[in-house]
């Protein structure tokens, strides 16, 4: 069948939603207590072993299918004209984030500061920008924008871009 990055990794979320509710359930029932002179029987909950191994081992092996699906459509798949795979651009967006954050800092500095000063002399110690502070707010504008479009050009192909997913 066909479907999207963004609805693959739907149905992967579902597929591990329902992993983790089998093994929670089989946590819950493997085991039980009972005291002395209780009826065991009836306090055993509903549990079978090997019914819950080959529930969890198909839902393991459609995983594995559907990741590796995605792992392809994402090291094949082109981002815009950006001239980077998906995989690429999923690198490249923290990056740019770590970036952006750093220039965010750098351009809300004064050039000149008046530093804090533990000491009780007349002394007053100033803190420099040993960088030009409108260049940091000029490389902050356009490197956010560069993030801003990569993360549509992204946005884009993971809702309209399909590639064919079997389960």
């Amino acid at each position: 069948m066909k479907m999207t990055s963004a609805e693959a990794n739907k149905v992967l979320r579902q597929l591990n939603d329902e992993y983790n509710t089998i093994c929670m359930a089989e946590r819950n029932s493997k085991e039980f207590n009972a005291a002395v002179g209780e009826d065991v029987e009836e306090l055993r909950p509903a549990y079978d072993y090997t019914e819950t191994q080959k529930k969890l081992d198909e839902l393991d092996a459609k995983i594995r299918k559907l990741k590796h699906t995605i792992n392809l459509f994402n090291a094949t798949t082109e981002v815009g004209d950006l001239g980077m795979t998906i995989d690429q651009v999923l690198i490249y967006i923290p990056q740019l984030s770590k970036k952006v954050n750093k220039l965010y800092g750098m351009m809300s500095v004064l050039p000149k500061r008046r530093c804090a000063s533990n000491s009780y002399n007349n002394i007053i110690d100033y803190t420099y920008a040993n960088y030009d502070v409108e260049q940091a707010k000029a490389d902050y504008v356009k490197l956010n924008d560069t993030l801003a479009r990569v993360q549509t050009a992204l946005d884009l192909v993971n809702s309209t871009v399909t590639m064919e997913v079997e389960l």
